[in-house]
């Protein structure tokens, strides 16, 4: 188990109010004193400097609810990331639209794993790309032989 649980949050404060060192803490609850030090200060009272656990737990509970979840690409999803794509949308735009217009959305990298996952399929969503899935030569290459008659 990583995370603290209410009881060891008790014991956290309760220790703490007696002047026991992060040490003994850590030692008392099974946890390094890393993990104490790092709650103690991402869940103190920022007015008083004061430890409680029942805020603590809170401050923790609201974290856990706020964060990101994970997005799965979902039909819905696809669809409109297609029709971008038809419109010659990069995955970035694309990504970067959903997200500002507020609608659900996947990162640009994985926009690109479906392209590819198309391409090899036999589909035809790569042609909206910028290079179509080409290579590109990139500049300062010492092994290109090319311009070697230019010198």
């Amino acid at each position: 188990m990583k995370h603290l649980t209410k009881e060891q949050r008790y014991a956290i404060s309760v220790m703490r109010t007696k002047n026991y060192s992060l040490k003994e803490i850590a030692e008392a609850i099974g946890k390094d004193k890393s993990v104490i030090s790092r709650e103690l200060k991402r869940n103190c009272d920022k007015r008083t400097g004061e430890y409680r656990s029942d805020l603590a737990q809170r401050k923790y509970e609201t974290r856990m609810r706020n964060k990101p979840k994970k997005r799965y690409f979902t039909e819905e999803i696809k669809a409109v990331v297609e029709e971008l794509l038809a419109k010659d949308h990069s995955p970035e735009q694309i990504a970067n639209r959903l997200k500002k217009e507020g609608r659900p959305t996947v990162s640009h990298e994985r926009i690109y794993q479906h392209i590819w996952e198309d391409k090899k399929k036999g589909g035809s969503l790569y042609k909206h790309l910028r290079r179509q899935g080409k290579k590109y030569k990139k500049s300062g290459n010492k092994t290109d032989k090319r311009d070697e008659h230019l010198n």
